[in-house]
């Protein structure tokens, strides 16, 4: 066991290499922004005070946005062999700076400095070359009766971009860098509990870009309203809940504003009668536990035919307790903290309603002992009824339900009985069940025999409650575009 003293001092080394004593400042217009009014960011891991970003007023957003409108039309207008070369130093840049970012996120986000590298990595290495890759040729073509017809892609102008905490670099960054490819600004808005990562990394890029292009500023919970009903953007880019999801379309209404909204999602997974368990569990739990569990798209509903129910249960129990909690800067620690209070406040809601209806545990793991970190043990319920609330509602942590089936009929049933539809996955051997059982899952992207494998090639888009709108791929690039038609009679 890590004592105290230890953490401490491991904690303060890290500080260190991450330079937060630097400070944190947003951008607006190409210079640093630094405000009266603060916000502090805290460890989650530890309880402990890392550092303060601005908190910025109405006048502050004004003149972000207006900074962006300003460089639009020249930016707009720049070649696309121009933009993408300013791109690609962008993401070169980001690159460089894996270890120092990816300290920052660990430290903000309470995920361990190996999977803090991978979301960087993923965005630097993976997602930046295939974006770098595509375009957005103009595509031409003859109608009889209209004559000559262009079809191209212009950009919208203004984009308002918000991301959520749990994956702050990658979720800023898939909005920020097609954004700036097709031509469009950005105002772009990080969550106040997860800020530093973000602004350290515009910081290091601010001047490999015209004043205005890129803008980032930081606030509570007031700015987001601010910003959705600000009448200078053209679109909003948000990922975060379906419930803030339904008022920010409510919000850009009023302008008829473009959105792409990547909202909730309680993904189910259906484990068939012929899949190999001891093949699968471990697959299956880090589905589930990936970050934690804070995942829109992590699995968190598991059906599993009655035949197989207690090797699959077996299996995911044994990793479960191979894990061990701790604060992000732990080496020791596989899985960290939940990222803020108030989630964590409302997984233990969640676990005292568990308590009071009696439902059957799998498995209770261990928090670390002392200390103000915000853990949640690993909880896995042991086929609870499907329709129970700590089941059907959306839990962003360490909590997920096992549940039994009898026919696949029932199982598909059950899984796509829910307002959500991100994501779903199906197990097991053989390739006509596995594709006929998914093509009745009711999900914008269904995986076979794996689970939480987004590639910056293929569309991500929620259905139902889980979204509008489209990214990654081709398509998520386009959806930050305007569609024009061009159509001469000769």
């Amino acid at each position: 066991m890590t004592n105290t003293s230890s953490v401490q001092a491991r904690r303060e080394a890290t500080l260190q290499r991450a330079d937060i004593g630097a400070g944190f400042y947003n951008l607006v217009d190409g210079q640093r922004l630094a405000t009266a009014q603060t916000l502090d960011v805290i460890d989650p891991g530890t309880g402990a005070f890392l550092a303060k970003v601005p908190d910025v007023d109405r006048s502050d957003l004004d003149a972000a946005v207006d900074a962006a409108a300003r460089a639009f039309p020249s930016w707009s207008r720049t070649p696309w062999d121009v933009r993408k070369a300013a791109v690609g130093r962008l993401i070169e840049t980001l690159g460089e700076h894996v270890d120092e970012l990816a300290t920052l996120l660990a430290a903000e986000g309470g995920r361990s400095i190996g999977v803090a590298q991978w979301e960087i990595k993923w965005i630097t290495d993976l997602y930046g070359s295939a974006l770098l890759a595509m375009e957005l040729t103009e595509e031409g073509w003859v109608q009889e009766r209209v004559g000559q017809v262009v079809k191209r892609y212009v950009p919208l102008g203004v984009v308002c971009a918000i991301s959520p905490w749990n994956l702050p670099f990658m979720l800023s960054f898939l909005k920020v860098l097609p954004a700036l490819l097709v031509g469009d600004t950005v105002v772009l808005k990080p969550s106040p509990f997860t800020p530093l990562t973000v602004l350290r990394a515009v910081d290091h890029i601010r001047e490999l870009l015209p004043p205005g292009v890129l803008n980032v500023i930081t606030g509570g919970d007031r700015l987001g309203p601010w910003m959705t009903a600000h009448p200078g953007f053209s679109k909003i880019a948000f990922t975060g809940s379906t419930q803030t999801g339904r008022r920010v379309l409510g919000s850009a209404a009023e302008t008829l504003k473009h959105v792409t909204l990547e909202l909730g999602g309680n993904d189910p997974g259906i484990v068939l009668p012929d899949a190999e368990p001891k093949a699968i569990a471990e697959t299956l739990f880090w589905s589930m536990f990936m970050l934690s569990g804070q995942g829109c798209i992590t699995l968190k509903r598991l059906f599993v035919h009655e035949d197989l129910y207690d090797s699959v249960a077996q299996g995911i129990c044994a990793c479960a307790a191979r894990q061990r909690l701790g604060d992000g800067l732990d080496p020791e620690a596989t899985l960290g903290p939940v990222q803020n209070r108030p989630q964590l406040n409302r997984l233990n809601a969640a676990w005292d309603e568990i308590q009071r209806e009696g439902a059957p545990v799998l498995f209770r793991g261990e928090t670390p002992a002392g200390g103000e970190g915000l853990f949640f043990p690993i909880t896995i319920l042991d086929n609870p009824r499907h329709d129970a609330p700590y089941v059907a509602q959306e839990n962003f942590g360490p909590l997920r339900s096992i549940m039994r089936y009898r026919t696949v009929d029932e199982a598909i049933q059950k899984a796509n009985d829910t307002p959500y539809g991100l994501g779903a996955s199906v197990w097991g051997r053989d390739p006509a069940m596995l594709d006929a059982v998914a093509r009745r899952l009711e999900a914008g992207t269904v995986w076979i025999n794996q689970h939480l494998n987004p590639h910056p090639d293929v569309p991500l888009a929620g259905h139902k409650a889980s979204g509008l709108g489209v990214e990654l791929g081709p398509e998520g690039l386009r959806d930050f575009c305007n569609l024009q038609i061009i159509a001469a009679r000769h």
